[in-house]
């Protein structure tokens, strides 16, 4: 999609979708739904669309129409256009929230840039990843302190959703790079007062062998503080390879340690990363490997409608034989500003990004020759959240 026809498309949606925004000036009614899970820089709708639908109760839709534009310099191999218009989610999600047995499903296309790896279109990525369906699951609701999750699940992992919509900025950050995004399996929840306890027995970065065990353990420590310890690791060792699927991470362990403090127009979300690879030869894995990484990812509120969020982090390998970053041994770094306007369910954000590599193997770095160590990156999405 060029430029040209992305900017046509954008007004478009913009324009008719304004209508559909003036409907909701009446009281709101429902409050939003908690699935797809979301960051506080964009809001979902206040009056999620729902219908009466005979024995299955009341069932809700939401979804998301948004488009992005994206400039970088010293692009890497995969990925030589210096500028690229694209969707980055057309989405919508169906669900059942109460009863005992109630269920989830988001369907469409959509797209995750991330800092630092080049950009896939949405229409390859969707393909090479988790196809047109990437999340849906049966939820049993025994009580309502315990819940079991059945169906291709998103990952406890990390700080950062997978979906554009659900995060601060528009890029996800190095740290993300190396975590699961989605997995296959079956997870069971439960909390008892300000503790969240989660369990799930999954295929870990999407790979189709159910040997993944994650947790997840959080406690409100104050209204405004949150601390969460995650973990996930491969039981046994399997062969898969693919885009999605990369194999050492696949093989390994992940760990994070989160925090989250909310204070007025201020949320600051500083985590810790750390990972293990095993060393498997039988698989190409010569030796061991690891990576440490912290972020700090903040947002502060202007006004009711406009917000401005940031994220700073850093990330370093060790290994001698096996490459997890920008080849053995190597380190980097990024910064990412993100400012977000939203009236009601229409919105428009823009990002600058800049991605340093400390160290770097050779041909391991930006550029179409691999021997770039910075990338300056600038984005812009826009769309509705309905």
């Amino acid at each position: 999609m060029n430029a040209r026809k992305f900017a046509c498309l954008t007004s478009v949606a913009w324009v008719t979708l304004a209508g559909a925004a003036r409907a909701d000036d009446a009281p709101a009614g429902p409050t939003p739904l908690s699935t797809p899970a979301m960051s506080s820089s964009l809001s979902a709708s206040a009056n999620p669309i729902s219908a009466d639908v005979g024995f299955l109760g009341k069932i809700y839709f939401s979804g998301q129409l948004t488009g992005l534009g994206t400039w970088q310099d010293n692009s890497v191999p995969g990925n030589n256009d210096q500028g690229k218009a694209d969707i980055s989610n057309a989405q919508i999600e169906v669900q059942k929230t109460d009863g005992v047995v109630q269920f989830y499903v988001q369907a469409g296309a959509y797209n995750f840039p991330s800092l630092g790896s080049a950009y896939v279109s949405s229409g390859r990525l969707d393909d090479e990843t988790f196809k047109v369906v990437p999340v849906a699951f049966l939820k049993l609701v025994p009580n309502a302190n315990f819940n079991v999750m059945i169906g291709k699940l998103p990952t406890l992992i990390g700080a950062e959703y997978t979906f554009t919509f659900q995060n601060l900025n528009i890029s996800r950050g190095l740290l993300w790079n190396q975590e699961p995004a989605i997995s296959r399996g079956i997870q069971g929840n439960y909390t008892q007062g300000p503790l969240t306890v989660s369990l799930s027995w999954n295929d870990g970065y999407y790979s189709g062998h159910y040997s993944t065990l994650s947790g997840l353990v959080s406690y409100v420590l104050s209204p405004k503080d949150t601390i969460a310890f995650v973990g996930s690791g491969n039981t046994k060792d399997t062969s898969t390879s693919r885009f999605v699927t990369p194999l050492a991470q696949n093989n390994g362990t992940i760990w994070n340690a989160i925090w989250t403090h909310t204070d007025g127009p201020w949320v600051i979300n500083p985590y810790l990363q750390y990972s293990t690879t095993p060393k498997i030869t039988k698989f190409g894995l010569p030796s061991s490997a690891s990576t440490f990484g912290g972020a700090v990812l903040a947002k502060y509120s202007f006004t009711p409608t406009f917000n401005l969020a940031g994220r700073v982090e850093y990330i370093g390998s060790s290994g001698s034989q096996v490459a997890l970053l920008y080849g053995t041994k190597s380190s980097a770094w990024s910064l990412t500003l993100t400012p977000t306007w939203q009236v009601k369910n229409l919105f428009i954000r823009g990002e600058v990004s800049y991605t340093k590599l400390d160290s770097m193997g050779p041909g391991a770095g930006f550029g179409k020759l691999g021997n770039k160590d910075e990338q300056t990156r600038a984005m812009i999405e826009t769309g509705v959240l309905f």
